[in-house]
């Protein structure tokens, strides 16, 4: 049983070894950067315009990711399609495969239809809430009370501080 343990003990090392030694090999036999020029950002060719860390609107990924979840789900199809015909075979399970079949378009569907009443496909952020009006502020301001500073009271605070 130890010598079971050694066997895997044996290739862990091995394999480390193996990885170490190519990226050892790797980094005498590869190219050197000489320049910044590998750091840029690449677009398709063009100048990169403003700044490269810019938060993407979240919508983006929601749309991505369900476009995502259908498209691998649509591909479970296939290989149902291709089946089908020999299911057929025997009228029971082929009746029961073409009713999964269509259970399963129809679970897709009514997901679709969830997502899309939910507002995730939409691409234009509708806002049914009032805007936020601040209160206690002072009359014919149109900052908010805590963002406005008084410097004058500062330094009068200061300087009893100063004199005490």
């Amino acid at each position: 049983m130890l010598f079971d343990y050694l066997n895997v003990l044996v290739f862990v090392a091995v394999g480390f070894v193996f990885v170490m030694a190519n990226l050892v090999i790797g980094s005498f036999i590869r190219p050197k950067r000489r320049g910044t020029d590998g750091l840029e950002t690449y677009e398709c060719g063009e100048e990169t315009i403003g700044d490269t860390w810019i938060q993407f609107d979240i919508r983006y990924y929601t749309v991505a990711l369900i476009y995502v979840i259908f498209a691998v789900e649509i591909a479970f199809l296939f290989p149902w399609a291709m089946v089908l015909k020999r299911a057929f075979e025997t009228p029971e399970i082929g009746l029961w495969a073409l009713a999964k079949g269509f259970l399963f378009v129809t679970i897709l569907f009514f997901g679709l239809i969830a997502v899309w009443a939910k507002g995730d496909l939409d691409w234009i952020l509708t806002w049914s809430k009032e805007s936020y009006i601040p209160t206690g502020r002072r009359e014919g301001s149109t900052i908010p009370p805590l963002a406005v500073i008084d410097r004058d009271e500062e330094s009068e605070e200061g300087s009893e501080e100063e004199a005490a």
